[in-house]
């Protein structure tokens, strides 16, 4: 082999791992988007308890804690909308403790070694929390995405639930595996 042919064959190993890399971005991509979808439409089967909103104007406010692998997704899937003459706003959340001015809480991977002491620390009834880790749900979480053979999958804690004195509806509970901890 020559040194054109070597040289011919790193630049095409070069290209397909850069195309499997943008691929692999994609995906990923398509991922938030559809757990976007779902926060969002969370809000449309899940009932608050009265002192979860100030005000009947008040926003229904999605929170992130850690990691913000949804770009503008999350954005632009609430922009303009509204759910019962509530507009939506997405915060970025520092500390558990922010966490009491949001309804949906969305708990980034990004935070799965602190899990369970970010999971005590929110101590106002009335958050949804929604993760995407291994035994959230099990680890008093409500929502967890799991991904399943490229789809993205539900499971609801709903002792958890309870606890956060959030009631969940039978068609959102019929789409999800049901975890009681």
């Amino acid at each position: 082999m020559n040194d054109r042919d070597v040289k011919s064959r790193k630049t095409c190993a070069i290209a397909l791992g850069l195309a499997l890399t943008a691929g692999a971005r994609a995906q990923t991509t398509d991922e938030y988007k559809v757990k976007a979808a779902f926060l969002y439409n969370f809000a449309k089967f899940v009932e608050w308890p009265p002192q979860s909103f100030k005000n009947s104007s008040d926003p229904i406010v999605i929170g992130v804690l850690g990691k913000n692998s949804f770009g503008d997704a999350l954005t632009s899937v609430v922009s303009g909308k509204t759910f019962e003459g509530r507009p939506f706003r997405v915060r970025q959340i520092a500390d558990p403790q922010q966490a009491a001015g949001c309804q949906i809480l969305f708990i980034s991977s990004s935070e799965r070694k602190q899990l369970e002491t970010l999971l005590r620390q929110i101590g106002n009834p009335g958050v949804l929390t929604v993760g995407e880790t291994d035994n959230f749900t099990g680890d008093g979480g409500i929502v967890n995405f799991k991904i399943e053979a490229g789809s993205v999958r539900l499971q609801i804690n709903i002792a958890a639930a309870r606890r956060q004195q959030l009631r969940i509806s039978a068609k959102l509970l019929s789409l999800a595996e049901i975890v009681e901890k």
